[in-house]
């Protein structure tokens, strides 16, 4: 029914009808109506407007089709070609004017779409990308006119469409990772915290990578040129005999991360499900699980380099020499690699341990290869080298029980009973619930020191880790029972006497040594006056000797 023409002009309508589609639904994603939410986040003034000038592009890139098949079917002249041509490169033109303008390709807002665009609108005129993509929509927008109005009618026109094809396939691209995005947010339960994480950068580099064919073929590259360019890749190079290839590398890649994710499953499965149920202390199920951790990386990697093909025997001699060079820059990481294992197998501390090493105090946290986590009673991190563990004096308190030791000292004054005193201290210790009952506390009178009776309480507690609160309760409970049984708990005094105060009083002051004489005692002991009366005797007794107007004393 429609000809010879009609039916090779049909063939090309399904093409022509995936354009139109296409292109509408981008417009449709990119630009959604006020009601809606933007899948992505351009910010544009007119959004019906942008819309109809995408539906716009589609039909200008059709008509440009249609003439291209009419031209071949009429055997046209290239100047008849040429005139119709240019006003559809000129509407081209156009259109990406007026997109640049309205927002699209910008980012301009009117006053009017600030509410309805306020969550949608992020910096896209800021990023560098969309503002390369401005400039280069802008430049063929201007200069292939020119170059169509000139004569160039098939430079013009491979400048402007392929820009065009090249905008709708970078839409595509934000719309394909916002919706892979997405997925994965609603499947990790993340949320919009998920548009920032690592996979979705991920996805999105992917996807460029995946486009750069399609980008080659937009702009004239043939099927012929990619296809050769791929089989050469595919061939890979050689490093002495070992052939890289990306097919060797992906395998390499593919085979370590399923090992890994493997590892990893098998770690979470032992930490949170096997390893709980068994009688193994906490740093035993600490030291098994980072074992398997090490020894899955090792053979995932050892697999995947079986898997991949890769013959590392000509490389013997250059792992060796930079073995040597490794050995030698990187000593003091290598010792603390080896300490990590032995803490790790020989296990002399743990996960959870209290230890104290070089000055600092604090409980095990973490033990990884290189170093090891210490949480101290401040609630500060420290790390501290392996090493550090394994050649240095390290104090376990709670390496294997948490049985430990808890003295507190008490000094009383002189006079009272010792045996009083013993009595009532272990009264005290035996009823504190932390103190063990097999191996009760002591009462240790320690001797007569300066100023007080010294006695020590030492008991052994369940949990050396509430040594403090223990002490504590002890003290307070000391405070308690020696008040009330009138027990003096001393503090240092001191009281100063003076031999012959009258020296001081009615003497003047002599030289060095002959005042040094007066003031020594030649009367005993037992005549000293307090100092107290004799500055209240010198206060009322100064005396100007050498009348400078001064009370000399």
């Amino acid at each position: 029914m429609l000809g010879v023409r009609g039916t090779l002009m049909l063939d090309h309508l399904r093409s022509w009808a995936f354009i139109l589609l296409a292109f509408h639904w981008l417009g449709e994603q990119l630009f959604a109506s006020p009601r809606a939410q933007n899948l992505v986040p351009f910010a544009v003034a007119r959004r019906g407007e942008a819309r109809l000038m995408i539906d716009l592009l589609a039909v200008i890139v059709v008509l440009q089709d249609v003439l291209n098949q009419l031209h071949l079917l009429e055997n046209t002249s290239v100047e008849t070609k040429a005139v119709l041509a240019f006003p559809l490169i000129v509407a081209a033109a156009l259109v990406l004017y007026r997109l640049n303008k309205i927002g699209v390709l910008g980012g301009g807002t009117s006053p009017a779409d600030d509410d309805a665009d306020s969550e949608n609108r992020l910096a896209a005129g800021a990023s560098r990308v969309v503002g390369v993509v401005r400039r280069g929509a802008h430049f063929f927008g201007i200069f292939a006119p020119l170059l169509a109005a000139a004569g160039y009618v098939n430079a013009a026109e491979a400048l402007i469409y392929p820009a065009i094809l090249t905008l709708a396939l970078l839409a595509a691209l934000v719309i394909v990772q916002r919706f892979v995005a997405d997925l994965y947010a609603w499947l990790s339960g993340l949320g919009h915290a998920a548009q920032d994480s690592l996979l979705s950068v991920g996805i999105g580099f992917v996807l460029s990578l995946l486009a750069v064919p399609l980008l080659a073929l937009i702009w004239g590259a043939r099927v012929a040129d990619l296809t050769e360019l791929w089989s050469t890749f595919l061939g890979g190079f050689r490093v002495g005999d070992t052939l890289i290839s990306p097919t060797a590398f992906l395998s390499f890649a593919v085979v370590f991360a399923v090992g890994y994710g493997l590892t990893r499953l098998i770690q979470s499965s032992l930490r949170n499900s096997l390893l709980p149920k068994t009688k193994i202390d906490p740093g035993g199920q600490n030291a098994i699980v980072s074992g398997m951790g090490y020894v899955g990386v090792f053979l995932s990697a050892l697999l995947a380099i079986s898997m991949a093909g890769l013959d590392l025997s000509s490389l013997a001699i250059v792992a060796g020499a930079l073995s040597v060079g490794i050995g030698f820059g990187l000593q003091t990481i290598v010792s603390n690699f080896v300490s990590g294992i032995i803490l790790l197998v020989e296990r002399p501390v743990s996960k959870g341990d209290w230890i104290e090493v070089g000055g600092l105090m604090g409980y095990v946290r973490d033990i990884s290869v290189r170093s090891t986590r210490i949480e101290t009673f401040d609630r500060t991190d420290v790390i501290i080298p392996n090493s550090d563990l394994i050649s240095g004096t390290v104090t376990n308190y709670t390496r294997g029980n948490t049985v430990g030791r808890v003295i507190v000292p008490v000094g009383v004054a002189y006079g009272p009973d010792p045996r009083l005193v013993e009595t009532i201290l272990s009264e005290i210790a035996h009823a504190h619930p932390m103190g063990l009952v097999d191996r009760g506390p002591k009462v240790v009178f320690q001797g007569f020191g300066a100023d007080s009776l010294d006695f020590e309480i030492r008991a052994i507690l369940r949990d050396v880790n509430w040594v403090v609160a223990v002490k504590s309760d002890i003290n307070y409970e000391i405070c308690a029972r020696f008040a009330a049984e009138g027990i003096e708990i001393p503090f240092a005094q001191r009281d100063i006497w003076i031999r012959n105060p009258e020296a001081l009083r009615t003497g003047s002051v002599r030289s060095g040594s002959e005042s040094g004489a007066s003031l020594v005692a030649k009367e005993p002991a037992a005549t000293a006056e307090p100092i107290s009366p004799v500055l209240h005797e010198l206060q009322d007794g100064e005396e100007d000797q050498d009348g400078d107007g001064d009370a000399d004393r």
